[in-house]
């Protein structure tokens, strides 16, 4: 098959009153350096369901805070809210890929693995420093996580910036936990690689926990081979 396309969710942001689509370089990189041709999304520029078809896997970014009244809780006044029509559709990419196209590879990273979550039925600890005495080891910074199934996910060091963290994981179960216990990666165990996970792989220095993810990704969209014109 042809290399790979993998699309790649981006930010929106004002800039001088412009709106602008932005993503940082580090993911394109990740994906390309794994074997496959980047592409990045701008957020409704396109069908979800149309998308879905079109890609051959998916990297769903970090970002900011997701606002919880869709998934049927109060936003925590002190979060910082993600882009409104960005979350519309993310959420709306990941209902079209899990409906229809469940064979398409997903990585979700940071926001991307709490989106992935909250649309399957899951949970969010809005602010973790009201519950985790540790909370400043996940912001900006390295830690150890602890895998669940080594033949899945290693367990290393990994480097994360949040300041929420998953409490319910719906249909996905999880795969790794961080030393305080905060859930650090998900998967759904009846795909054949549909992974998220809360730290950021493409600022970690562990081969297997960082560029490696995208690398599976990547090879997952080959094996598979569905593109759809």
């Amino acid at each position: 098959m042809p290399v790979p396309l993998i699309a790649i969710t981006t930010d929106l942001i004002d800039r001088n009153g412009r709106e602008t689509a932005i993503c940082t370089t580090a993911y394109a990189d990740a994906v390309w350096a794994g074997g496959g041709q980047p592409v990045l999304l701008v957020p409704g520029a396109g069908k979800p369901r149309d998308i879905a078809k079109r890609f051959d896997g998916f990297v769903l970014t970090g970002g900011d805070d997701p606002v919880m009244e869709p998934f049927g809780v109060e936003t925590d006044s002190r979060v910082t809210p993600v882009n409104h029509r960005r979350q519309t559709f993310e959420a709306a990419l990941l209902d079209a890929v899990f409906e229809k196209h469940a064979e398409k590879p997903v990585l979700g990273v940071c926001l991307g693995m709490q989106m992935m979550v909250l649309v399957r039925g899951g949970g969010l600890n809005q602010y973790m420093p009201d519950t985790h005495e540790g909370h400043a080891g996940h912001w900006d910074a390295d830690h150890a996580i602890t895998s669940a199934d080594e033949e899945l996910l290693a367990s290393g060091v990994v480097h994360s910036r949040h300041k929420q963290a998953v409490v319910g994981t719906g249909d996905l179960a999880v795969l790794a936990h961080a030393e305080d216990q905060t859930i650090e990666a998900v998967y759904h165990p009846e795909l054949p690689f549909c992974v998220g996970v809360q730290w950021h792989p493409e600022r970690t220095a562990d081969e297997a926990l960082g560029e490696g993810l995208f690398r599976r990704l990547v090879k997952a969209a080959k094996s598979n081979g569905s593109r759809e014109s």
